[in-house]
């Protein structure tokens, strides 16, 4: 199983002038310290359950990729998750090909339905009910699948119209793409059917009944649309505190059992370098021999 970094807060100490130093010594210690990836939210107010909420400080999620880009070789970046909403799917696809270009291929595409009204309502961004955003998101995939392929032509969906299709350069490489959510009707046949990864929550504590019902559905999903579902990667975000004492890898056992490969661990303070370090530290190989 691999470990990967999920980076929801940049309310560092020292205020805005310490994130960049901050966050590059994160990218450094992942890059050495073998994390498979960085992974930040794309938000633009911070969720409400935080303490500060929307007044702590919320940094562009691709703006934040590609700092790290440049200051890593190795680990791989994605947001957790973007939200359809928040980009029309052409440039959400040139966005993210930029991205794959510039880090020399290391790039992927975690995508959502989104959720965030208040930020939504606040900066001005379209509010749409949930069907319809399901319904963007279908199209966004098939936009930017199309994108990264050998059609240039254009796309004719009900919400998305293209003339074009061109991304030039192309990635580097295939892009994966994750889905993220749990959606049984829905979000999980759009695993199915287009993606190559998918992001579930795991609560610390709860067992991996949940997962391990959701992935019995992905994979009757696999089987309606003719799709292996061994070619998917499963993943989880893990909800709860990450003991750095070794003892996580027992809790995350059962998971790799079920067959999760990646799990993404968020920082459980202020100090994101110092958790980094010691997940390097404590967690990273042991977990890697489940």
């Amino acid at each position: 199983m691999h470990v990967s970094l999920h980076l929801p807060r940049y309310d560092v100490p020292g205020g805005a002038t310490a994130i960049a130093p901050a966050y590059a010594e994160v990218g450094a210690v992942a890059d050495a310290g073998g994390l498979r990836s960085l992974s930040v939210m794309d938000h633009f107010f911070q969720m409400e359950g935080y303490a500060g909420g929307p007044r702590d400080p919320m940094l562009e999620a691709y703006t934040t990729l590609g700092f790290l880009a440049a200051r890593t070789e190795r680990v791989g970046f994605q947001v957790l998750v973007t939200g359809v909403p928040y980009r029309h799917p052409g440039l959400l696809a040139k966005i993210v090909a930029s991205l794959d270009v510039l880090s020399g291929g290391r790039a992927t595409l975690g995508i959502g339905a989104g959720w965030y009204e208040r930020e939504q309502r606040g900066l001005g961004v379209p509010v749409w009910p949930a069907g319809e955003r399901l319904a963007r998101l279908e199209e966004t995939l098939q936009i930017v699948t199309q994108m990264f392929g050998d059609d240039d032509g254009p796309y004719e969906g009900r919400y998305y119209q293209l003339a074009e299709t061109l991304c030039e350069p192309k990635p580097l490489g295939p892009v994966p793409i994750m889905v993220g959510g749990g959606g049984e009707r829905k979000t999980l046949r759009l695993v199915a059917q287009y993606a190559d990864a998918c992001n579930l929550f795991a609560q610390a504590g709860d067992g991996t009944d949940g997962v391990a019902h959701k992935l019995d559905v992905l994979r009757s999903h696999c089987e309606d649309v003719g799709r292996p579902y061994e070619e998917i990667r499963k993943t989880i975000l893990w909800n709860g505190s990450v003991p750095l004492d070794g003892s996580f890898t027992g809790s995350l056992a059962p998971y790799a059992e079920i067959g999760v490969e990646e799990v993404f661990v968020t920082p459980s303070d202020d100090d994101p370098v110092g958790f980094a370090r010691e997940l390097v530290d404590t967690v990273v190989e042991p977990v890697a021999a489940l």
